[in-house]
């Protein structure tokens, strides 16, 4: 063989070398631009999902605060009723319109002589009842004031606790 042939024999090779060279780079690099497009995808999907779980949540506590909105009101407004109910009925005693009394056993010491409030013709078989002092019923009044609202209280904090725990 000769030089030129040999020459020409080498140019082929390197160039079937660099042929073989450049395809193999256009190959790689369709492989590593579709990865990046999975890669992309992929991407894309985490996102719209970590997006339509954020929507979720922030539905979801709009809700609640709704919800808890509207049991503040009714709460609010119980303990409005409750004071509102209390005062006409401390009200009421102020003004005598009524009385506070208590049922007494009609063979305790020293009630045997309490009247009976029945009518001429008619047997009394009722408890005997003694009324109280007005102070007496201010007082018992006020009572069962802090203890309505202390009530309403547990039920609002009972109720919050709740829609906490759904």
């Amino acid at each position: 063989m000769s030089r030129v042939q040999l020459g020409g024999v080498l140019a082929l090779m390197l160039l079937a070398c660099a042929l073989t060279w450049q395809v193999q780079g256009w190959h790689l690099e369709r492989q590593l631009a579709q990865q990046a497009h999975a890669c992309a995808r992929q991407r894309q999907a985490q996102a719209e999902s970590a997006s339509a779980q954020l929507l979720a949540e922030r539905q979801q506590r709009v809700g609640l605060e709704q919800q808890m909105q509207a049991s503040d009101q009714l709460h609010y407004q119980e303990l409005v009723d409750a004071r509102e109910y209390q005062a006409r009925l401390r009200d009421r005693l102020a003004t005598a319109d009524l009385r506070l009394s208590v049922v007494v056993e009609r063979n305790a010491a020293g009630c045997t002589t309490l009247p009976s409030a029945a009518s001429a013709g008619r047997l009394d078989h009722d408890a005997v009842r003694a009324r109280l002092e007005p102070a007496h019923a201010r007082r018992i009044i006020a009572i069962t004031d802090r203890g309505d609202q202390g009530l309403i209280a547990l039920r609002a904090c009972q109720a919050y606790v709740r829609a906490l725990a759904h």
